[in-house]
């Protein structure tokens, strides 16, 4: 009986030292268990808002010019093969200066996917370059609903108003994009233009 209750206890033993041998074997290998679990991957939107995150943070311009890069990229992903063709038809044909043509694309690209803040903005941008600044400002009005921290739109809202001689509203609209991108030099150099005109014009 003593023989079996021996045999049994190192059993027991054995199985004890080979299970903690198990557990410790990840740490030896230099992984702990809980790098072996796989995070989940970002949806569009935690990504877009860490890099929001980003670029609020970065004092620098050229590193901050490189989070806005990937800001773009993913605003320009429609999520469909049809309107991100005629995406780059537009952008070809307005780069030829052929806006009309580029305009018919972005009509399809509104209609086809009413959702996609992007289509919207390029489609102001063709209307700002034609001078048709009530058309802009509706499409700028539709992209901002869709996505409220696009400061490409809040600058062509910017634009506008200076070229309109409404400068305190464009000072206003250079102000929401720093607050968006601070490093933004163009912003910056706007908005200092505009607060000295205003600052002489009160002398």
């Amino acid at each position: 009986m003593r023989f079996v209750i021996l045999i049994g206890a190192t059993v027991l033993s054995l199985s004890a030292a080979a299970f903690a041998a198990a557990a410790d074997e990840p740490v030896r290998n230099g992984a702990s268990p809980e790098n072996t679990i796989e995070k989940p991957a970002e949806s569009r939107e935690q990504k877009l808002d860490r890099l929001f995150g980003e670029l609020k943070r970065e004092g620098d311009a050229r590193s901050a010019e490189r989070i806005a890069r990937r800001i773009q990229q993913e605003w320009s992903q429609s999520g469909s093969a049809s309107v991100d063709l005629m995406m780059q038809w537009a952008q070809k044909a307005a780069a030829a200066r052929k806006y009309d043509v580029a305009l018919d694309f972005l009509d399809q690209v509104v209609t086809l996917q009413p959702d996609f803040a992007e289509g919207w903005n390029r489609r102001a941008t063709i209307h700002y370059t034609m001078k048709n600044y009530a058309k802009s400002m509706a499409d700028i009005d539709r992209t901002l609903k869709l996505e409220p921290r696009h400061y490409g739109a809040i600058s062509g809202l910017a634009r506008i108003m200076s070229d309109t001689d409404r400068k305190e509203p464009a000072i206003n609209a250079w102000q929401r994009v720093l607050d968006i991108y601070p490093a933004l030099r163009a912003a910056q150099d706007q908005l200092g233009t505009l607060s000295e005109d205003i600052a002489g014009q009160s002398i």
